[in-house]
């Protein structure tokens, strides 16, 4: 298959047997049916990044007019490359670049580097996931007319780090993160500036592990810029930043023990979360919330209210 879009952006065809999708992914492809047409073939799904519990998913690509059966394929169904073959995964995201008629080249540097640590804690006796050691939970009241109302008793106004301490965190060993904590804090970024983030992987709290996580951004697009194995190096990584033509998505793998590069423009105004798009990493705090321009957005309908200190905005 030759593979033209992903998240909606043209990408620089390329042929693959296998592709790697990430949950939140699109991806478009084209299939010439050049193939002996008296026969038909076997399409397998098999899950990656963490080893299955469940068989191979099948489908029939079928010849018209033959019945869309098995028995007129003579061979077994593939399982596809293995559940941890990291490289190959990783190599797929590498290789994806924009389709050179629709290059939108990111601005040369940022304003604002956000450097996300990405870990596994034990908050009150429950494993959550982290940033930075904040835990995302979601206040009662709606972030946009909470900003919006300036309702300063809705969530935490303290604002969450920028960054961890690079230098000292042991990425590869069991997270002793005692400072850990659930956080509703929001990260305050100015209108139509360029910020950097980089996801960190480390491991989990289980000793010699360390996940994909597929990361996804509400509200914008964001041009990555570079993977990376092993301790992100603020000095060295950016040199090898793709500034010519990075492929812009709305979602991106954070690999085990490794590093993802973003870069996006925060030109929509609203309140966005970026977040894992594996559910239940989201519900146990894998994500942040970010503010943007919210005095651009206007007066909000009063049929949006209702939830936390929103009730006070409701007129009989």
């Amino acid at each position: 298959m030759t593979v033209v879009e992903a998240d909606g952006n043209h990408v620089e065809p390329f042929e693959t047997k296998n592709l790697y999708i990430n949950s939140g992914e699109t991806y478009s492809v084209l299939v010439k049916a050049d193939q002996n047409s008296s026969r038909n073939y076997w399409i397998t799904t098999n899950v990656v990044s963490r080893e299955p519990s469940t068989p191979t998913g099948l489908a029939i690509f079928n010849y018209y007019p033959n019945p869309p059966d098995k028995d007129l394929i003579p061979t077994v169904p593939t399982t596809g490359p293995l559940w941890n073959d990291t490289a190959s995964q990783l190599a797929q995201s590498c290789a994806i670049r924009a389709h050179h008629d629709f290059v939108q080249r990111p601005p040369p540097k940022s304003d604002r580097v956000i450097v996300l640590l990405n870990t596994q804690n034990s908050i009150d006796g429950y494993y959550r996931w982290s940033l930075n050691n904040r835990s995302l939970a979601l206040p009662h009241t709606p972030y946009l007319i909470a900003v919006n109302e300036n309702f300063t008793d809705a969530f935490d106004q303290n604002p969450p780090p920028d960054s961890y301490d690079i230098h000292n965190y042991d990425i590869f060993g069991v997270p002793n993160n005692a400072n850990a904590t659930s956080s509703n804090a929001i990260y305050r970024i100015s209108f139509n500036t360029t910020v950097d983030i980089i996801l960190q992987n480390a491991n989990t709290m289980t000793q010699n592990n360390s996940e994909t996580h597929p990361w996804h951004m509400h509200g914008h697009d964001f041009w990555v810029l570079a993977y990376g194995k092993n301790k992100f190096d603020k000095e060295k990584d950016p040199a090898k930043y793709n500034l010519v033509d990075p492929i812009m998505k709305n979602t991106v793998p954070l690999y085990p023990y490794g590093w993802t590069a973003l870069r996006f423009r925060a030109d929509n105004p609203g309140v966005w979360i970026f977040h894992c798009h594996i559910e239940p990493h989201l519900y146990m705090g894998m994500g942040i919330v970010f503010e943007v321009g919210v005095e651009m957005v206007g007066t909000l309908p009063t049929s949006i209210m209702g939830c936390g200190e929103t009730k006070r905005l409701i007129r009989p």
